[in-house]
């Protein structure tokens, strides 16, 4: 793509969109990890006897092998959610912009 290409994309209006869409929503999704995963470990810092207790007695199982667990199911979700946003509606636009562009360009 030359120059003149990337300018007619930069000056529509829904790249500006598609940016600030995507900004929000990785932004989202990276707060929701870090307060998920350092929400763990100041758990495991601060409340180890919650960490330690069984889940029912006679259980081998922790409330912290858990928790640990479930946060790769959540992350592994969240992975999911990303991706289906993104090769939906983040790529609708892109396509509508890049067309619009090959339009202009010609």
């Amino acid at each position: 793509m030359s120059s003149s290409m990337y300018a007619h994309i930069r000056r529509n209006p829904r790249f500006g969109e598609l940016v600030a869409k995507r900004t929000r929503f990785a932004t989202l999704l990276a707060i929701t990890v870090l307060v998920i995963f350092y929400g763990f470990v100041l758990l495991v810092a601060f409340a180890p006897e919650l960490i330690g207790r069984r889940l029912f007695e006679g259980s081998n199982l922790t409330f912290g092998v858990l928790a640990g667990l479930l946060q790769f199911v959540f992350f592994w979700l969240l992975t999911l959610v990303y991706v289906r946003r993104a090769n939906g509606e983040f790529d609708d636009i892109n396509k509508e912009i890049v067309h619009a562009a090959w339009k202009e360009e010609k």
